[in-house]
């Protein structure tokens, strides 16, 4: 089985070569990996430490997007580019601990196409981390209502729409009409998907969430709102 691995980033210059080494170390018996990294127009020294990461891991390919179009528009130019059987999303932030691309892609076995989800919200916040403030109680609640809302439009119970580690075989992906630009590709992608009655299991996976004050860039009011409004549309719609 061959595995492409598209990792979205702007302006990750602390995190992005740290990402890419721990990402380059999963070994997973059987799988082979490709490392599709998609600069989406980043203005600081992301591009440059990319470069870097590339002289020593050979199975890496760089493409950069020429201004910034928005994550969605960054993991779909990597869709367009990945030749593996099935396709993860690893975000360039270090919340998501590479190491747990192997939990996922180990559901996948034999027989039926299925999407493997990485949920972070079977538990209840740590309200002795950073996870109590105010910021994070509302993201973790919106995402549990979005979570709630795709269960009860799309027939199938998920806890985690909105997460991150999304793994799915390419097979699903490379017919399918991706309009989304920004992060309202987690609950578009999850609505074709489950539209495709393609069973998406969910495997726990631990993260550890950094604030807007680290360079968070997603907005729970605003981006949760186009959230709300995307599993709407596509439930009626193409």
């Amino acid at each position: 089985m061959k595995l492409s691995i598209i990792i979205p980033v702007f302006n990750e210059e602390k995190t992005i070569s740290e990402v890419l080494n721990k990402v380059n170390d999963v070994n997973i018996p059987g799988v082979d990996k490709e490392i599709i990294v998609v600069d989406d127009g980043s203005t600081d020294a992301t591009a440059s430490a990319i470069q870097t990461s590339k002289l020593k891991i050979q199975n890496l390919e760089y493409i950069k997007h020429q201004k910034n179009q928005g994550k969605g528009a960054a993991v779909r130019t990597g869709i367009k580019n990945a030749t593996g059987d099935y396709i993860v999303i690893q975000d360039a932030d270090l919340e998501y601990d590479p190491k747990d691309i192997s939990r996922l892609i180990k559901v996948v076995g034999n027989g039926k196409l299925k999407a493997v989800y990485g949920t972070r919200l079977r538990r209840l916040p740590n309200f002795n981390r950073d996870e109590r403030t105010l910021g994070f109680l509302l993201h973790y609640l919106g995402n549990k209502f979005l979570s709630f809302l795709t269960s009860i439009l799309y027939g199938q119970w998920i806890t985690d729409m909105e997460t991150g580690y999304k793994l799915f075989p390419k097979a699903i992906v490379e017919d399918m009409k991706l309009n989304s630009k920004r992060f309202d590709f987690e609950p578009e992608i999850t609505a074709k998907i489950l539209k495709k009655r393609i069973r998406i299991i969910e495997v726990p996976i631990a993260t550890n969430p950094r604030g807007y004050n680290e360079g968070k860039k997603l907005n729970t009011i605003k981006d949760g709102t186009i959230a709300l409004y995307t599993l709407l549309k596509y439930r009626f719609c193409d």
